[in-house]
């Protein structure tokens, strides 16, 4: 199935000169004169090299065929990161390089997206939004109510994100997981 490159994101899989190409990292370039680019970080499925690719952003690329499915996360071990397909109860591991940087986001039941190819995990989707709590934070300076002035605060998970000032140590707060960027507090 093609695909324009500027729809490519986080997770997809390419297929390219017949082999697969898991996306890791996608942007958009607009420069004010010439064409709009996207440059694509892929990691190849077979032998797990990592590729950078850029195409015109209305250029159209292999967008390959995987089984997607929705899986809840169990637990990490030696052999791999373990996840459940919750119909089948039918269970899969993935490998640390699939799972990569995100694995500070794979909490006890969190939901993710599995792409598989002939039985293989080859790439991971995380929700876009998850709920972290602050483990700590600087302390307010008083006075400092500007809206765009944003604090360091350090997440249970280890990740650091920019919060608003009003934001303490105990809090719990949404981010997105593309950009760790704060997207406000947690609603339960």
């Amino acid at each position: 199935m093609k695909v324009i490159a500027s729809s490519l994101r986080k997770g997809n899989v390419v297929e390219m000169d017949g082999k697969l190409y898991a996306v890791l990292k996608s942007e958009n370039f607009h420069p004010g004169k010439g064409t709009p680019t996207t440059s694509v970080d892929m990691r190849r499925i077979s032998d797990g090299v990592k590729v950078a690719e850029r195409w015109r952003t209305t250029e159209m690329v292999e967008k390959a065929n995987v089984d997607e499915r929705e899986y809840d996360f169990l637990y990490e071990d030696g052999e791999g990161f373990h996840f459940m397909e919750p119909t089948t109860y039918e269970q899969l591991v993935a490998t640390a390089d699939v799972v990569g940087d995100d694995k500070v986001f794979l909490t006890d039941g969190i939901k993710v997206y599995l792409k598989t190819y002939d039985g293989v995990a080859i790439a991971i989707e995380l929700p876009q939004k998850v709920t972290v709590e602050i483990t700590e934070t600087e302390p307010v300076v008083k006075g400092q109510t500007a809206s765009s002035s944003y604090k360091p605060a350090t997440c249970s998970n280890g990740i650091r994100v920019m919060v608003p000032p009003h934001i303490g140590a105990g809090t719990r707060i949404v981010i997105n997981t593309e950009d760790y960027s704060y997207q406000g507090r947690a609603q339960d």
